[in-house]
């Protein structure tokens, strides 16, 4: 009688957790003397959720194009410089231009995005070339009866847009030429207005070809091509490279599919990994003080740091994030005999350097081929990146010294510092609770707000932030997801230099 109640309950069904919580939780190692105060948590919560809050916020209410100085003669630049490009595929073997036709959106598309980013600027600008150059753009995709509207309307306004609408009327207009001298003239205006680019061949080749001008047709496309054919090639060879990795990359992740039944050791560089042995309730307030710490740190710099002290905008990545580091080596690191090569797994040893290779070839081709996928989804909404949340004019046009600290900002210290915070210590510590596609979401979604990116920009940071908690998941290493971020930071960062600079 004594033994029955106890054979009942072993026979009874075990209940199974849900599919969101984490099963393979470790006992905390370690001893957590003191309690955080309940208050000071709440606090510091309500804070970091009101600052996430002004990002959406900003992100929603305000113009990207705020964030530029020079809006006028950034968009004139990047649409320039993408249309020369499209002129040097012209003239490219065809097997390279299917290559390329493939990588990139139609070019229907990119004339669409390009002419709404054009009308989107001629609402808040009063630089006269935004209207001229919008209907030169206008009437080369195609919609010359809309150009020809425009350039009616500016024939009321002030100067110089009655001179700019006989500019547009005389080369996109379809009445016969009584006067090729007027056209003489009119190529002079046209070299005067506009800077040497895509703009003014454009408008100067239909101006030669209306007044019949062979000779001066000739010579404008000559010394376009010698500018065209430069760009085209610096381009194009970056974009070799991001194929190159992406073929690799692609076998890679078959090799990896292939072994995925086998044990996770053939990628794994470190122990313990996730999920860490601190205790949930410590990691939780420790991440939503410093992070707060870190929320009003940030939050200093962009009201009273200079912005054009490129150095200071680069310490500020550092030294927003110490606080939250100091917290997690007092509260979670050293109270379980750890170091922060031991908790992060930044020490592997060379054995396991080509695991390490292995694991960032195919998280950077993974990326790369979701950037691709998100291009192709994004057509049939017409959504796209917004150019002003990818310029950068420290990039584009500062000194070189300025350029190589603003590289080493986006290359080395937001890999790093972004990888221990958001994946070492936000998602490790959502792992003691959840299982791995919650936790990587939930990470992934606060990373991509932080960014204060569009919906597509969001999108694709989220997508980056999942891979990454995916290679620190399987390989116990914030090291892959570090190395592959920062190659990710490097390819965005070449590919604004070789198309603007």
């Amino acid at each position: 009688m004594i033994m029955e109640p106890a054979s009942l309950s072993l026979n009874e069904p075990q209940q199974s957790k849900p599919w969101w919580r984490a099963t393979d939780v470790p006992p905390s190692i370690g001893v957590y003397p003191g309690r955080f105060s309940p208050m000071v948590t709440l606090l510091s919560a309500l804070f970091l959720t009101v600052a996430l809050g002004s990002v959406v916020g900003l992100s929603v209410s305000t113009s990207k194009l705020d964030r530029i100085e020079s809006p006028e003669q950034a968009l004139s630049l990047m649409v320039s410089r993408t249309m020369d490009v499209q002129e040097g595929l012209k003239r490219a073997p065809y097997w390279e231009q299917q290559l390329f036709a493939w990588t990139s959106s139609g070019n229907e598309a990119e004339w669409a995005h390009e002419i709404e980013w054009y009308q989107e600027l001629a609402e808040i600008s009063e630089d006269p070339l935004v209207p001229l150059q919008l209907a030169v753009l206008q009437a080369e995709a195609g919609h010359v009866s809309q150009a020809l509207l425009s350039a009616n309307e500016w024939a009321r306004a002030e100067d110089p847009l009655p001179q700019f609408a006989d500019l547009v009327m005389a080369a996109y207009g379809e009445g016969p030429v009584h006067d090729a001298e007027k056209y003489v003239l009119w190529q002079a205006e046209v070299a005067e207005a506009l800077p040497a680019g895509w703009f003014y061949d454009r408008l100067a080749e239909r101006l030669a070809g209306r007044a019949n001008d062979a000779a001066l047709l000739a010579r404008i496309q000559e010394q376009a091509a010698v500018r065209v054919d430069r760009l085209f090639v610096r381009s194009h060879r970056l974009t070799f490279v991001e194929l190159g990795a992406m073929a690799i990359g692609t076998v890679v992740c078959v090799l990896l599919w292939f072994r995925r039944n086998e044990p996770s050791s053939f990628v794994r560089l470190h122990e313990p990994g996730v999920p860490p042995p601190w205790p949930g309730g410590i990691g939780a307030a420790v991440l939503l003080r410093g992070g707060a710490i870190g929320a009003m740190l940030t939050a200093l710099f962009l009201l009273y740091a200079p912005p054009d002290n490129v150095p200071l905008r680069a310490l500020a990545i550092p030294l927003t994030n110490v606080p939250l580091l100091l917290l997690a080596y007092r509260h979670l690191f050293r109270p379980s005999g750890m170091t922060f090569d031991d908790g992060f797994g930044l020490e592997i040893g060379w054995a396991r350097a080509g695991r390490l290779v292995i694991v960032v070839l195919a998280v950077v081709a993974a990326g790369l081929w979701g950037g691709w996928v998100m291009d192709r989804l994004a057509e049939p909404f017409h959504l796209t990146s917004r150019w002003a949340e990818w310029f950068d004019a420290d990039l584009v046009w500062a000194t070189p010294s300025l350029t190589a600290m603003s590289l080493v900002e986006y290359v080395i210290f937001a890999p790093l510092f972004e990888e221990l915070a958001f994946r070492g210590l936000l998602f490790a510590i959502l792992r003691r609770k959840f299982s791995f596609l919650p936790a990587a979401l939930i990470s992934a979604g606060i990373f991509g707000i932080a960014h204060g990116y569009g919906l597509v920009g969001l999108l694709s940071v989220c997508w980056s932030g999942v891979l990454w908690a995916w290679s620190y998941e399987k390989t116990g290493s914030l090291l892959p997801g570090i190395l592959a971020h920062a190659i990710n930071n490097l390819l965005v960062c070449l590919a604004v230099m070789a198309l603007l600079r």
